[in-house]
């Protein structure tokens, strides 16, 4: 987790997804969070921290990781990859465990089943055990870990391997050497097997994605009108690698909207940014690409750019009992819909998976002076994230310096 995410997290506080230890001591309680993350949506836990968020760090961070890794690792049943690594903040040493969500539940740590209940740690009863064990051998296996027919150490795109293996090489876990080739580096991460790659690697890694499944594709458009138009200021269909096709959208939609100039007291030089804030846009689109439903040949991602407005509609639905209004609220459940996808983005450094993306996008939004983002589900239909520009665009109005006489 980069230093910027962790301040937010702290900001926002705990939840479901996030918890704050004061110490390392307590071994047994910091195992029983990491198990309930796994046994849930996943989570990070924060250790020098108080439970308002206050950074008050820790001693001698680098030995208390290796003993707590060790202790972690050593409890848990099954194994399960979890981050364990000092992080610096406001000039003192934290410990940072981020915990993707498991999908081998139910995890258990020294023999007990764990579970997050909001802002809790709790014991699973016996019945919810037995629910987990059943849903776990009866779930079809997912779209993104069943095996494609390409082959894991040729119809990959290499460049994408390579940063996808020094991502890995800097958490540590796996462990990686240079020397390992595509196939063991993508084994390592469920992407694939038997030297082929599974479908959610074609997706993340694959040379050509869109030709083996075409619905990976992803279309933007920028319209003259806010009202429906026919008529196109820009239009493009990109496919690639994920990564790639989510920073060709965000480079679109910074592209055909407006820019905001400024001049501040600090320098002479003009600064251009665009009105809807950077961060937004990306985790929007990264959101979108790894919560869609991939198993339709008809389902995509498309983004419309508008005068006013973006609109950002992906082929999914949210996920049961989350209303529009709860992506905006702290704490909400993070549901993964393609856990092995969302952790390839995850390991590249654009999803953090601790249920703050919402949060995040709104915050930047207000910062912006936007009006607030707006979700739309519709069942069968899909989800929309709308941005939206003030109802009247403020007029940018240079900081002028005094002149000295």
């Amino acid at each position: 987790m980069t230093p910027n995410k962790l301040l937010e997290a702290l900001q926002f506080g705990e939840g479901n997804t996030v918890e704050f230890k004061s110490s390392a001591k307590n071994v047994d309680m910091i195992g029983a969070v990491v198990c309930a993350f796994l046994n849930t949506a996943g989570g990070v836990v924060v250790i020098g921290a108080r439970d308002d968020g206050v950074i008050e760090g820790v001693p001698d961070a680098a030995a208390q990781v290796k003993q707590l890794k060790s202790a972690i690792m050593q409890g848990l049943s099954p194994q399960a990859l979890v981050w364990v690594e000092k992080q610096s903040l406001s000039q003192k040493e934290v410990i940072v465990i981020e915990v993707p969500a498991g999908s081998d539940a139910p995890f258990a740590f020294r023999d007990v089943v764990y579970l997050r209940s909001g802002e809790r740690t709790v014991k699973a009863s016996i019945e919810v055990i037995k629910d987990m064990i059943r849903r776990r051998s009866t779930d079809p296996e997912r779209w993104e870990r069943r095996l494609s027919v390409l082959a894991s150490d040729t119809d990959v795109d290499l460049d994408e391997v390579i940063r996808l293996r020094d991502a890995i090489q800097q958490r540590g876990t796996p462990v990686l050497t240079p020397a390992d080739g595509p196939d063991a580096i993508l084994n390592a991460i469920s992407m694939a097997k038997y030297g082929r790659l599974t479908q959610g690697g074609v997706v993340m890694v694959g040379k050509d994605p869109g030709r083996t499944f075409p619905q990976v594709r992803v279309r933007a458009i920028a319209v003259t009108s806010d009202k429906t138009s026919d008529t196109f200021r820009d239009q493009k269909q990109f496919e690639g690698p994920l990564v790639q096709m989510v920073q060709n959208l965000t480079d679109f939609v910074i592209r055909n909207t407006p820019t905001v100039s400024t001049f501040t007291k600090k320098s002479n030089q003009r600064e251009d940014r665009c009105i809807y804030p950077v961060m937004a846009i990306r985790e929007a689109v990264v959101n979108a690409v790894a919560h869609r439903d991939y198993t339709s040949p008809s389902g995509g991602v498309t983004v419309t750019v508008y005068p006013k407005r973006v609109e950002i509609w992906n082929s999914g639905e949210l996920p049961s009992k989350i209303t529009s209004a709860d992506l905006l609220r702290r704490g909400h459940l993070s549901i993964l819909v393609n856990p092995d996808i969302a952790h390839g983005i995850y390991l590249r450094g654009l999803m953090e998976k601790a249920g703050r993306g919402t949060l995040m996008i709104a915050t930047e939004c207000k910062k912006a002076g936007l009006l607030p983002p707006e979700w739309r589900s519709e069942p069968q239909l899909g989800v929309t994230l709308t941005l939206r520009t003030p109802e009247v665009t403020p007029q940018v109005t240079p900081e002028v310096t005094p002149q000295v006489t």
